[in-house]
C-alpha cells in the first residue's frame, strides 16, 4: 500500500531518463512528450541547462534572501530588458499569483480583485479563491473573501463589478486548464482600456503561457499591452521549481521591508536553471522560430482532422494547442500513451498540447500521426 495522499490519479508508468524531447520509462520505452511536464520543460531536457544546473551545485546551490544574490540580478535583467518592471521570486505559480494579490492590495488600499469564470489561478487559499471553478474549492470552507468573477471575453460583465473598492482585475490570456480558449484582441484591449480609466491594477497569469510558450517570452505581447503585474512560473526554471512576480517599478515601495518573502524563493540553483533557460529562449531567432514551429503544428493538425466526426476544433496559440473532441479524452490520452506519445487534458472534452518549443519537423509529424491515429 502507497504510503502517499492519494490526491493524484497516477498512471502506471515511471519516467526515469530524459533524452531531447523525449521520456524513457523503467521498461526501456520512449514517449515523445506533447506535455512538457505540463508546460514545465519547454525546451525538453536541454543541455545548457542541466550544465548549468551541475556547475551551480558544484559551488553552492542555495541561499536565503538574506543575503545579496548576483543571480536573481541577472535573471530579473533577462526577464525584464528595457521595460520599466521589478521582479521577486518564489517556487511555483500559485506563490507567484498570491505575490500578486498581496501586491495589488497592498498598492491601492483597496481589497476588491475580478477574475474570471473557468479560470485557474493555483491551489493556495489566495489563488484559490481567484480561481473561477467551483471543483477546485470544494471541501475547503470559506475562501479568502472580496473576489469576484466575470465573463472571459465579456467586457460588460467586468463593467458590472468594478466599484470603488476594485483593486485589480486578473486574467489569463490564454485559459488554460478550462480548454485552451484565447482571449480575444479586442477584449484584452478594452479590458486595459477600462483598467487604465478606473486606475484599476491588471495582472496578467503567464504561469503557462509565459517563457516561450505561445512563441513570445511572454503571452502578452501578442495583445500589445503591458500588464501592471505579471507572473510566471512553469517554465521558467525548465523544471526547477521556481516562480516569479514583476510588477511596474512604481508598485516597488508598496513591497517595503518584511511585507513578503520567501525562503526558498530564487536560490542559487533555481537561478543557474532560470538564467540558463532565458539565455537560450532569447537567442536571436529561437522564439520566431518556435512559433513558426507551433503554427505548423497546429495546421497540420487542423488540416488533418478536418471534418473528422470526433473533432469539433483545434485552437490555440504557438506551441499550446487544444483539441475539443467528442471522445472520452482519458481513453486518448492512454491511446496516444500505448504508441509512445504523451499529451494532457484540459476541461472536461479537449486535449491539451503543450509540446517543448523546439520541436524537429520529424517529431511534428510523428506527434500528428500518432493524434489523428488515436482520434479515429
Amino acid at each position: 500500500m502507497s504510503k502517499l495522499f492519494q490526491n493524484y490519479k497516477r498512471a502506471q508508468i515511471e519516467f526515469v531518463q530524459a533524452e531531447g524531447n523525449y521520456l524513457v520509462d523503467q521498461q526501456g520505452q520512449r514517449y515523445l512528450d506533447f506535455s512538457s511536464g505540463i508546460g514545465v520543460t519547454n525546451l525538453g531536457f536541454h543541455p545548457e541547462v542541466v550544465h548549468a544546473l551541475q556547475q551551480q551545485a558544484a559551488h553552492i546551490w542555495h541561499t536565503p534572501n538574506l543575503y545579496h544574490n548576483q543571480l536573481q540580478e541577472e535573471v530579473a535583467e533577462k526577464l525584464i530588458g528595457d521595460k520599466d518592471y521589478v521582479a521577486l521570486f518564489c517556487n511555483s505559480g500559485t506563490e507567484a499569483n498570491e505575490a500578486a494579490i498581496k501586491l495589488a492590495r497592498k498598492a491601492t488600499g483597496k481589497q476588491s480583485i475580478i477574475t474570471f469564470k473557468q479560470s485557474f489561478h493555483g491551489r493556495t487559499y489566495g489563488a484559490m479563491s481567484a480561481t473561477g471553478q467551483d471543483k477546485i474549492k470544494q471541501g475547503f470552507g470559506e475562501g479568502v473573501p472580496h473576489f469576484h468573477y466575470a465573463q472571459f471575453n465579456e467586457i460588460e460583465s467586468v463593467k458590472a463589478l468594478i466599484t470603488e473598492d476594485t483593486a485589480a482585475v486578473m486574467l489569463e490570456l490564454i485559459q488554460g486548464e478550462s480548454g485552451i480558449i484565447p482571449a480575444q484582441p479586442e477584449f484584452v484591449h478594452n479590458l486595459a482600456a477600462l483598467c487604465k480609466a478606473h486606475d484599476i491594477l491588471l495582472i496578467v497569469d503567464e504561469v503557462q503561457t509565459g517563457m516561450g510558450r505561445t512563441g513570445k517570452l511572454f503571452s502578452f505581447e501578442h495583445y500589445g499591452i503591458e500588464p501592471d503585474i505579471f507572473t510566471l512560473a512553469k517554465g521558467l526554471g525548465n523544471g526547477v521549481p521556481v516562480g516569479a512576480m514583476l510588477g511596474k517599478s512604481e508598485l516597488s515601495p508598496a513591497f517595503d521591508y518584511g511585507s513578503h518573502g520567501s525562503t526558498f524563493g530564487g536560490n542559487k540553483l533555481a537561478m543557474a536553471a532560470s538564467s540558463a533557460t532565458l539565455d537560450v529562449m532569447l537567442a536571436p531567432g529561437f522564439l520566431a522560430h518556435t512559433l513558426q514551429k507551433g503554427n505548423d503544428l497546429k495546421a497540420q493538425l487542423t488540416k488533418q482532422l478536418k471534418g473528422h466526426e470526433h473533432v469539433i476544433e483545434v485552437r490555440g496559440l504557438g506551441n499550446m494547442i487544444g483539441i475539443e473532441t467528442t471522445l472520452n479524452i482519458n481513453d486518448v490520452v492512454e491511446a496516444a500513451r500505448a504508441q509512445g506519445l504523451i499529451v494532457l487534458t484540459a476541461g472536461t472534452n479537449v486535449i491539451r498540447l503543450l509540446p517543448p518549443l523546439a520541436l524537429s519537423q520529424t517529431e511534428i509529424e510523428q506527434g500528428v500521426r500518432i493524434l489523428v491515429e488515436v482520434l479515429s
